[in-house]
Order: structure tokens, then sequence, then C-alpha cells
């Protein structure tokens, strides 16, 4: 029993570290989701997402702060998963298939171009969502 969770305590510690987990591994989506995770990006997308909601959506100061946390929330957590997924959906296809007819590599600026459009897209996504079911449930509990 004691070896199962040294097993499990190293197999955590190589996910969830990055220096461990990216050895010998060059790959953009996985270097991107690093830099996403940065706190200046993290500050940077809640200030214009903030202003975002007051201004555009006009939501009062408190419920966007609040919204925009629970966006970013949801994203960060979700785009652990997201990033990478959709890094492999473009080395798949059409990736494969472009580095076989112009003879280039995973690391080149088509890939990191896409895979930053991709990890946008993605990140839009989920936080649109979570933005739609957070002005849902505020809406039902102000008609109660």
């Amino acid at each position: 029993m004691e070896q199962r969770w040294v097993a499990v305590t190293i197999a955590l510690g190589v996910l969830i570290l990055p220096s461990v987990a990216f050895a010998d591994l060059v790959w953009p989506a996985l270097i991107l989701e690093v830099r996403l995770l940065g706190w200046p990006s993290i500050l940077a997308g809640l200030l214009v997402e903030g202003a975002v909601l007051v201004r555009g959506f006009g939501m009062p100061v408190r419920r966007a702060a609040i919204a925009s946390l629970a966006m970013n929330g949801a994203s960060s957590v979700l785009g652990i998963v997201l990033v990478p997924l959709v890094g492999t959906i473009w080395e798949v296809f059409p990736g494969l298939v472009l580095y076989k007819v112009f003879g280039i590599g995973t690391c080149n600026p088509g890939t990191w171009v896409a895979t930053f459009v991709l990890a946008v897209f993605a990140n839009t996504i989920v936080e649109l969502a979570v933005l739609r079911l957070w002005v849902v449930s505020q809406s039902r509990t102000s008609h109660s």
C-alpha cells in the first residue's frame, strides 16, 4: 500500500512540476500553457476583462470582478487540459501534413501561431460559457 502512495506522489510530482514534465520535450502547446499561467498575463487579463464587463456589459464593478475571477478560474483549470489537447489536434492534422509538405519540424512559426490562436479560441469558449451561465444564474437569483 505504501509503494502505491509513493508511485502516485511521484506521478503527481511529474505532472505538476513543469521542469520535470517538460524535460527533453519541445512542443509549443505545452510551452505556451506555462506562459499563460504567468502572473503578469493573469493580472492584465483580469483588468481588461473587468473593464469590458463594466463598460461593455454594464455590470457593476463588484459583479464584474467576481465574474472575471470565475471566468479566469474556470479557463485556467480547464486550460490545463484544453491547451495541450488543441495542440495535439494541431499536431495530428494539419500539422503532420504541413511538416511533410514544407520539410519543417514541430517548433516553427506556423505552429506557434496556430497553437496561440487555438489556445485563445479554447479559452474564449470556456470564459463565454462561464459568463453566460453566471449571468443566467444571477438573473434567476435577482428575479426570485
